[in-house]
């Protein structure tokens, strides 16, 4: 199932998770090293919905943004 919003196109983006070692330095250390770095995805919330679309129920999947703000209208 592919993780993109069928309104808005909202997909995946890459970041990096940092990984630290010591105690910072407002707290009487040498301050925070960073130990590694890795690649990680920040996913969208994207939902399967039935959606009412020029008069007809199909499935669409949608992100919980687009639900919220009211450019999906469910069906019954």
């Amino acid at each position: 199932m592919s993780r993109v919003c069928d309104l808005c196109g909202k997909r995946a983006q890459v970041g990096v998770s940092y990984e630290r070692r010591g105690l910072a330095k407002a707290k009487g250390g040498v301050g925070r090293r960073i130990t590694g770095k890795t690649k990680r995805k920040f996913r969208p919330n994207i939902q399967r919905v039935r959606a009412n679309i020029n008069g007809t129920v199909k499935r669409i999947k949608a992100c919980t943004q687009c639900i919220r703000s009211g450019k999906v209208v469910k069906a019954p």
